[in-house]
């Protein structure tokens, strides 16, 4: 099972639509958790999940499973998609979220917090960091392509959004 994971608004339902529609079988981390959702928080415009309970009954398959907590599940890969943090917010602010919401993701994705928890939880072999600033679709889709068949090497830790980091805002 692979994993493509990252911040929202970094692309991955983009990407997962377009492995899809090349014969991948993709599982949309959406489609799974409604079981699981244990309250809304209003305040934030999401839902609060029990996510030991979704992780501990998740039944892993021979696939890509995609989602901004897929990182979490047992994935034998695991693909970061990545943003820089000021266009990840322009891609945020047509979804009509609050600025506080989108400055939320936006320091997350500055702070590196889905890679950080991704290194928690997975061996360094077995982890793909892609920056998505300016790669399409088509090329996103590529990369981890060539990933799952061994063609590229596991690599992360060379993005550094540090210099877009708002503090104070």
């Amino acid at each position: 099972m692979i994993g493509i994971t990252g911040t929202p608004g970094t692309g991955k339902t983009s990407v997962a639509v377009e492995l899809e529609r090349r014969g991948h079988r993709v599982v949309h981390l959406k489609d799974t958790v409604q079981p699981y959702i244990i309250e809304e928080d209003c305040d934030r415009q999401t839902m609060v999940v029990d996510v030991d309970r979704w992780v501990d009954e998740f039944e892993p398959f021979d696939g890509i499973i995609e989602g901004h907590l897929a990182h979490l599940l047992p994935c034998d890969r695991v693909v970061v998609l990545r943003c820089r943090p000021d266009i990840l917010a322009e891609r945020l602010a047509p979804r009509d979220y609050p600025q506080e919401k989108v400055a939320e993701n936006a320091e997350a994705e500055a702070l590196d917090v889905i890679l950080i928890e991704t290194l928690e939880e997975h061996p360094d072999d077995q982890i793909l960091e892609v920056d998505t600033t300016y790669l399409s679709v088509h090329e996103c889709a590529d990369r981890i392509e060539q990933f799952i068949r061994g063609e590229v090497p596991p690599s992360y830790g060379s993005i550094d959004w540090t210099d877009y980091l708002e503090i104070g805002r």
